[in-house]
């Protein structure tokens, strides 16, 4: 990676972390939803800067594009000022979790930072369509059908809670 190239790429990925910080600790869902596009468009540059065209583009289209448009749309469907109000309950829950998180941010850190295996090489259809259909549909055809199905229950789930709703 060139230096600018490796400039761009902290840049973006401070900006990422930046929109993930805003989307987490966003006390109105509206904000939240402005750090989460953020977050994707500066994901979507980290894409380009890693010579994945292809995938800047899909994280644009899908992400940006749609996923957010629709917290959006049920942002302003629930109404842009519901907040969420202060967890009630007990000090121990907290801390337990927050416990959690601690251990398992250590443990990848450490098991990241013990990491000593060369760095593969890329193969010659990285990030292009034709290496993204062979991931796709030749090694990893299960789960795309299973995210697929997924993907299907949820909207038929939400064309039933909209019906009812309605009537």
């Amino acid at each position: 990676m060139t230096i600018p190239g490796a400039t761009m790429f902290v840049v973006t990925a401070i900006f990422a972390i930046a929109g993930g910080l805003i989307t987490i600790w966003s006390k109105r869902p509206l904000r939240a939803a402005i750090g989460l596009l953020i977050h994707i468009i500066s994901l979507s540059g980290m894409f380009l800067t890693l010579n994945a065209h292809l995938m800047a583009v899909l994280q644009l289209l899908v992400y940006a594009g749609a996923v957010v448009v629709l917290f959006v749309f049920v942002i302003m469907l629930i109404g842009p000022a519901a907040e969420v109000g202060p967890i009630q309950g007990r000090l121990a829950p907290r801390t337990l979790s927050i416990a959690m998180v601690v251990a398992v941010v250590l443990a990848l850190s450490t098991s990241v930072a013990y990491f000593d295996a060369p760095w593969a090489e890329l193969p010659e259809d990285f990030g292009t369509v034709e290496g993204l259909g062979t991931a796709i549909y030749q090694q990893a055809a299960v789960p795309f059908e299973v995210i697929s199905i997924t993907l299907l229950v949820a909207i038929i789930g939400a064309i039933a809670v909209a019906r009812s709703r309605t009537e």
